[in-house]
């Protein structure tokens, strides 16, 4: 991408949207579109054409979705299964209509089988079952992976797919039962310590083992790879590191300083035991994450109490 390219960010106020923007801005490209629900539906086929129209980008960033947590994908199926499939259709079949240079298009770690071998591979896509607890999501998001391959096939278009693995941040959904882990607990715990309560109430039993990237260093990757990644395959982004949801929890009571109990509530879903991707095809690019675990963590607490200062 060239400085003065013009670069569509959809779902631009988004967690992921927004700190693509700020890392675009940092590096000096100084032709952004916001692609936010301010000033397009891109759920609305219309609505996404004539924004097209009026915009006509060079390259995208297809960040635009309904996401959330097990408990959101267990009660609003529909919802994420068909806003997301509207979301990317629409603005995949614009990209090419309006002939743009290169989408990328975001995918997740939840499209892999439930039961993969570990560190998760590209090519384990579509090798086995998914976990239901988030079957719709990761459906959608097969299903925006695989278009883009039938227009890269049939019309010879430069649209690629990224794979994130756990993202958290500011600018996330800080709701105990709608976001995501990390966002979840950290709040949670920070709410605790604020409100004086003794007990903290955890999801699951703890076991389960995740991977977690910060969403600036996931911004940066992707800003990386679509500069540099010449390939149309399917690449995972993350940082090959995993934790278990249990060391995560301790972990962000030291950060916070939260000295009272966790009571684990082993009737709610654990969601699939393990996920950590496999990154060599991002590494061979020359990319590494540069915000660690806790000091991520401290970025979000910051976030929280209104003291948060971007770098």
């Amino acid at each position: 991408m060239k400085k003065t390219d013009k670069i569509l960010i959809a779902g631009s106020n988004g967690m992921v949207g927004s700190a693509i923007v700020r890392n675009l801005k940092s590096a000096g490209y100084n032709n952004l579109v916001y692609g936010s629900r301010k000033w397009v539906d891109f759920t609305k086929s219309y609505e996404t054409k004539r924004f097209f129209i009026k915009t006509v980008p060079d390259y995208i960033f297809l960040t635009a979705a309904r996401c959330g947590g097990i408990f959101d994908n267990i009660n609003y199926p529909v919802n994420y299964l068909l806003d997301n499939l509207k979301i990317q259709n629409n603005i995949i079949e614009s990209a090419y209509e309006f002939d743009v240079k290169k989408l990328m298009f975001f995918a997740s770690s939840c499209i892999f089988p439930k039961h993969s071998n570990q560190p998760i591979k590209e090519e384990y896509l579509l090798t086995g079952s998914l976990e239901p607890t988030n079957e719709p999501y990761s459906i959608a998001k097969i299903a925006g992976i695989k278009l883009c391959e039938a227009y890269n096939k049939q019309y010879e278009t430069n649209f690629i797919s990224v794979n994130p693995c756990n993202i958290y941040g500011v600018g996330d959904k800080f709701d105990p039962m709608r976001g995501h882990v990390m966002s979840s607990l950290i709040y949670k715990i920070w709410k605790a310590k604020k409100d004086g309560r003794r007990v903290v109430e955890c999801f699951g039993d703890g076991s389960p083992m995740r991977e977690f990237m910060y969403v600036d260093d996931l911004a940066d990757a992707c800003i990386h790879v679509m500069n540099n990644y010449e390939s149309k395959e399917l690449i995972n982004i993350g940082t090959g590191i995993d934790i278990t949801i249990r060391e995560l929890t301790q972990t962000i009571c030291e950060v916070i300083d939260y000295r009272g109990d966790l009571v684990w509530d082993i009737s709610k879903p654990n969601g699939m035991m393990r996920k950590v991707l496999d990154i060599q095809k991002l590494e061979s690019l020359g990319w590494q994450p540069k915000i660690a675990l806790k000091s991520g963590i401290q970025k979000v607490v910051n976030y929280l109490d209104g003291e948060y200062v971007e770098d």
